[in-house]
């Protein structure tokens, strides 16, 4: 099969083209015909030599969500069949024709969805849910700051706060991505300049401040974060671009009785994941099939352009997912 390697750690241009060996689905595995995936930060970290792969995925062809059709089943599989067209999340190896995974991680694609709309949605969709709905227990009438909320997970994040009945305030870095993020339901949007916007969420807030925030950057803004939220309100830090390493005033924490967690889905446990594909089939893919969420697309290129893609992510340039078709 085709598959995207990472020759080695580096930029964009380590990422090769190549012919490999096809998997086999073992007992309770389908093996998946890849039509499309979609690139994720987690990708371009794995690329860098700064993510390794768990140890059940290929450690050098990344790729997180697939969406596809089953063309193989293994011994015990008991609830799909060749010919289904579903969708999911992988530990990696999304970057290629073929990819095996538990059939239980993976959900039927909504009828009307095409390959490359239902690409961008698993990643996107699944850490935004069970980050503000199961970890964090977001209600109707709460604020949630959604950072990057022109991301992937930023535009899931929106979409599901406005389902909810949530209130939702996202900070952007170029104003270009405002428009854009209020037709998703984003009802305030702050463009952040020299990384300060805390005074700016009050203001917005009616001095109320957010009762969750979605981190999806990490480093000062964690601090700032804490300075904006409302009296045990949640935190939860979902990425790292921009920093690991924070300093918190921890009196504001005590004071206010936040929670501050942290959050990854890769790593987790099989039985984890079986979990994070049952809520995209019960609680996601429904909200896809009545229209009430839409997948955000920002482009599709071909596999072979994977490079470019990564350079488009790195730029920051995109608004939504960027597509792989395979």
């Amino acid at each position: 099969m085709r598959a995207i390697v990472i020759r080695e750690p580096g930029g964009p241009e380590v990422l090769e083209l190549r012919e490999v060996d096809t998997p086999a689905p073992s007992r309770g595995e389908v093996r998946v015909r890849v039509r499309a995936t979609a690139v994720n930060r987690a990708d371009v970290l794995q690329r860098l030599g700064r993510y390794p792969a768990p140890a059940d995925a290929p450690a050098d062809i990344p790729g997180l969500e697939i969406a596809g059709e089953v063309d193989a089943v293994g011994p015990g599989v008991a609830e799909l069949a060749r010919g289904d067209r579903v969708f999911g999340l992988v530990g990696g190896g999304g970057y290629a024709e073929h990819v095996v995974v538990q059939e239980r991680c993976l959900a039927r694609i909504p009828e009307a969805m095409p390959f490359a709309d239902a690409a961008a949605v698993p990643e996107a969709f699944v850490t935004a849910w069970d980050a503000l709905v199961t970890q964090c227990r977001l209600s109707a009438g709460e604020w949630v700051l959604v950072h990057a909320a022109g991301s992937g997970v930023g535009t899931a994040a929106v979409q599901i706060a406005n389902a909810i009945g949530a209130r939702a305030v996202g900070t952007v870095r170029t104003p270009q991505k405002v428009g854009r993020a209020r037709e998703l339901g984003l009802q305030e949007a702050i463009v952040v300049e020299g990384g300060r916007f805390a005074d700016e969420v009050l203001a917005r807030t009616a001095g109320q401040g957010v009762d969750v925030v979605l981190e999806l950057v990490g480093g000062a803004y964690v601090a700032e974060d804490l300075a904006c939220v409302a009296p045990r309100a949640r935190v939860v830090v979902v990425g790292t671009m921009g920093g690991a390493q924070v300093g918190l005033d921890l009196g504001t924490l005590l004071r206010k009785r936040i929670e501050l967690r942290g959050t990854v889905l890769r790593s987790r446990p099989l039985e984890e994941k079986i979990l994070a594909g049952l809520t995209l089939a019960r609680h996601i893919a429904p909200l896809f099939a009545s229209g009430a969420f839409r997948p955000v697309v920002d482009r599709v290129l071909p596999l072979a352009r994977a490079a470019d893609a990564h350079r488009l992510m790195q730029n920051n340039d995109s608004f939504g997912k960027l597509v792989l078709e395979v």
